[in-house]
């Protein structure tokens, strides 16, 4: 067997430079600490994504984007093709495991400091890569023509319509028009398999590339715990060591995911009537919860301007601040943790974490 696997990677290495790879491969190392356990939600964020992509191939073969066929098609997806409630519903927990451990990677990253020079770029294309992730979450909520996933997107597109000046302009792009009709499902459609697809896979590429030539990040504690002679560093071989260990971290989450698919089938609910009222209770998805209830807590008014927009471009300064946080941090150094904004996440975490229980109660 490692005969054939030496005459494949010879071959290969006198067309493409295999052997560079491979050597590139054994050379890599990965530092070993008590906060190691926190490397493999990128990897496993990563697993998810490419189920993502498989999943929905397979149900782009029978799924057909108009208001008169796309229940109907889902529908015949999940009652008629084979194993088709299965892949269906691989597809929806995938989408929620994949935010779900992006943002644990998010947070491990930003309390272990890996953002700090000269890792700006990879935080950067990380978060915008989560902003995607979330654009796929809004995007796929309409596809299925159901009844939450209309008044969903009528809600969401609504707040963006009320943005001062550009806001008629932003809700008639989103929507195609005045209202969400068969042209907000076929838009909807457009981002969520080209548009969203192709930004994702060239931010994704510019990602890994980073942590490729960057390595993996030391936290400051375990930085200033060496200098001290308190720990000694060590090494771990990128291959196969750690990704026999992120391998694992995949079988987790399939194992999870299968269960969750399994158990609990994600339900298409009853197909959506632009002209019966919005149903009672009515709420975004889990990732969206705690921007949703704050807006609903928010006074009509906050000085000049209404409640509903200053909530939103609050929203939108954190999020900014959120994506340049590196360069404004820049006194984290060799062995220093700035507690102004490990407390800013902590802040951010917490008040995450209450507003989308306080939506659940």
């Amino acid at each position: 067997m490692r005969g054939v696997l030496r005459t494949i990677l010879s071959w290969l290495d006198e067309r493409f430079g295999a052997g560079s790879i491979e050597a590139f491969l054994r050379h890599k190392t990965v530092p070993i600490h008590r906060h190691t356990i926190w490397y493999y939600f990128g990897g496993m964020t990563l697993f998810l994504f490419v189920i993502q992509v498989l999943t929905g191939i397979l149900l782009l073969l029978y799924y057909r984007p108009t208001p008169d066929d796309a229940y109907e098609s889902v529908q015949y997806i999940v009652t008629q093709v084979r194993f088709g409630w299965l892949i269906r519903s691989v597809h929806s927990w995938a989408a929620n495991l994949m935010i779900f451990t992006a943002f644990v990677h998010m947070f491990s990253v930003y309390f272990l400091k890996a953002y700090r020079k000269p890792r700006e770029l990879t935080w950067i294309t990380g978060i915008l890569l989560l902003f995607l992730a979330m654009g796929f979450g809004f995007s796929g909520y309409l596809l299925p023509w159901n009844t939450l996933g209309y008044f969903a997107t009528k809600v969401g597109t609504e707040m963006a319509g009320s943005v001062p000046f550009a806001g008629k302009w932003m809700l008639t792009f989103l929507r195609g028009g005045e209202e969400v009709t068969g042209a907000t499902l076929t838009r909807f459609f457009g981002f969520h398999v080209a548009v969203l697809p192709g930004l994702t896979t060239v931010l994704l590429a510019g990602h890994l590339l980073l942590v490729q030539h960057l390595g993996m990040s030391v936290p400051p504690s375990v930085e200033r715990a060496i200098a001290e002679g308190r720990e000694q560093a060590r090494l771990m071989p990128f291959f196969p060591n750690f990704l026999l260990r992120d391998m694992i971290g995949w079988y987790a989450a399939l194992g999870v995911l299968g269960a969750l698919a399994a158990v609990f089938p994600w339900e298409l609910g009853t197909k959506a009537d632009p002209f019966a009222p919005a149903p009672a209770g009515i709420r975004p998805e889990w990732y969206f919860l705690f921007m949703f209830e704050t807006l609903k807590h928010l006074p009509p008014k906050i000085l000049f301007l209404e409640g509903e927009f200053a909530g939103l471009v609050a929203f939108g300064l954190a999020a900014a601040v959120w994506v340049i946080v590196p360069f404004l941090d820049y006194r984290a150094g060799f062995g220093r943790v700035t507690r102004f904004f490990t407390g800013l996440g902590v802040f951010a975490l917490g008040f995450m974490a209450a507003m989308s229980l306080l939506a659940l109660r």
